[in-house]
Order: structure tokens, then sequence, then C-alpha cells
């Protein structure tokens, strides 16, 4: 008896490409999530994403696992059904949600086994990495165990990020899709800004633009890994460069410049308090700055371009949100 020439044909990645090119044709419109990280961070932090939500300014936010007003959050988003909330997972300039001993080479080798922390930079952290000094598989226990308290709260995840932006980097963002997976999450930030939005975002200084141009060199291994492991993310982010700037010109100029397709616009919107002035953040009075521009624009685009539809991570993909 003959064989079957279409037995070990890969039927279902076809099958898979046919889907997203469908939705890629169905997607000719300007789809825009606008997330606010850092809920729980603090209670001005807190009351602006909610306030924003309400105005009709926000769609998403990404809570802080273990931020000192995570369970204020956690209250203020079941009293808001309609916000959608990911997890803003941290790995550096903050404390690990793994008990002591979990995850050892995630904690800055420089602070007290007493009073355990991540280390406190960026660059701090990938100089560690890329020395081969920090486990994946314990990157991957700290994301599970941050997206697993969130979960516990009764809050479905509807995506995850990082903070820093750090899952740009490949040998976070492997372990990250992981703990993503074994969660039931399935949608991620893409961290990369593309060149349209750059070029509207003209006031930004050299420095930030040359940390944002360094990161896009991780695109490559980005759509790869998030293809390998089917997991759901937009055509870029906005703002990330703008960051600290995201003023109500340059936010008009964002909108203004975008084209068809699904992008986050990433903001940091708050009210400045004792709490947000004794944390770990430089930005402090662009919260404000942010929180005035969102709430000046955003309504108003919305109502004037009818091109431009607000959705969530839970939306994204979904193919009868097209129809």
């Amino acid at each position: 008896m003959g064989s079957n020439p279409r037995a070990n044909f890969p039927i279902a990645p076809l099958l898979r490409e046919e889907a997203q090119r469908a939705l890629g044709t169905l997607a000719k419109v300007k789809r825009l999530i606008i997330n606010a990280d850092d809920f729980g961070l603090a209670p001005g932090v807190n009351r602006a994403i909610i306030e924003l939500q309400q105005a009709g300014a926000l769609s998403s936010t990404t809570l802080m696992a273990t931020a000192s007003h995570f369970s204020p959050a956690v209250h203020l988003a079941f009293v808001q059904p309609a916000l959608a909330v990911g997890c803003h997972v941290v790995l550096v300039d903050g404390s690990p949600c793994l008990r002591r001993g979990e995850g050892p080479s995630l904690l800055d080798p420089k602070r007290s086994v007493a009073s355990p922390s991540f280390r406190p930079t960026v660059g701090s952290f990938l100089h560690d990495l890329l020395r081969g000094r920090i486990r994946e598989q314990e990157i991957e226990a700290e994301a599970i165990a941050q997206i697993q308290r969130i979960q516990s709260s009764g809050l479905t995840v509807s995506h995850i990020d990082s903070h820093k932006h750090l899952h740009a980097f490949p040998r976070v963002l492997a372990p990250l899709l992981r703990a993503a997976q074994h969660c039931g999450v399935d949608c991620v930030r893409n961290p990369f800004e593309p060149w349209w939005s750059l070029r509207a975002t003209p006031s930004a200084g050299a420095w930030r633009r040359a940390q944002v141009h360094t990161m896009r060199t991780q695109r490559r291994s980005f759509s790869r890994l998030t293809r390998k492991h089917g997991i759901t993310t937009t055509d870029g982010s906005i703002g990330i460069l703008a960051t600290g700037g995201l003023d109500e010109p340059v936010l008009r100029s964002l909108l203004h410049a975008m084209p068809q397709g699904t992008w986050e616009l990433v903001c940091h919107p708050g009210y400045s308090d004792p709490v947000l002035e004794q944390a770990h953040t430089r930005l402090l009075t662009s919260r404000e700055v942010e929180r005035g521009a969102l709430l000046e624009v955003i309504p108003e685009t919305l109502r004037s371009d009818s091109g431009v539809t607000l959705i969530d991570f839970h939306q994204l993909g979904q193919r009868e949100f097209f129809s």
C-alpha cells in the first residue's frame, strides 16, 4: 500500500499563516491600545489610571505584583472591570516575589541578604546577564510568581510587559514567554518603536534616542521568539522614546503620524504624591503632564477620527473583533 504524500506535511503551521494573513487583511484600520505602566506604584498613579479609563482615555494597564500599593490597585481594578490589567514584570529596581533562596542570581549582590532586592539599574542587570550570572530558569520562575500573584487576586491577566522594557532582550524574553504560556497568558508587549513614531518625536534627547535605537537591534529575535511560542503582539509601541516628555504636542504628533495597524501607546500617567516621590523613579512631574495630555487629546481624537479604534489586549487577535 503506497504512503500518503500528505501524511507528514505541516498543515497546521500553514493554516495558522493563512489565518494570520486573513486577520492582517481585516485589520487595515488604526487600532490603538493605550497602556499605563506602573499600576500599584503609588496612590496617585492608581488614581490617575482609573480616572483616565473612566474618561475613555485609557484601555489597559500593567500591574506591579510587588509594588507597595498592589492591593489598592487590585480593588480599583475590580471596581472598574472594563480596564484590562496585565503584569508589569519587574526584574530591576524592585523586590522579588519568589521566596528567599529561590532566585539568588536575580538579586543585587551588593545588597544585604536581610533585605533582598533586584539590581538597581538596567546596565547592571544586562552586564551580569551577558556574563551568565543570571539564570534564565530563575527569570522564568520569578515571572511566573508575579503573574500568579495577580491571578490569585481574581484578576485575569491580559498580557505581560516588563519594567524598563527588559524583555526586548532575547535572554529575558524567552523565559518570560515560557512564564506567560505556563500561566495561560497569550499576549505580550512589542517594545520596539517604529521609524514613523521616532520621527514624530523630534524633541527627544540624544541619549534617550540612542537607547531606543540600541533596543531596536533586537527586533528580529523578538519576532522569532513570539512566533515560536505562539504569543500574540502588536505591530509596535509608540511613546517609548517620549517617556518623560509625553506632552500634548508630542501626543498629537504621534497620533497624526499613526498609520493603519495595531499599535500600543506606552504611557506613565499619575499624580505626584509623597509615595511616588520616595519611589526609585525619574518620572515625577512628567506623570501629571502625561495625564493632562491623555485627558485632553485621546477622547477628542476618538470622537473626531472615525478611523481610530481603542482596544485592549483581551481583544487583540480576536477575529470576531474585525467583523
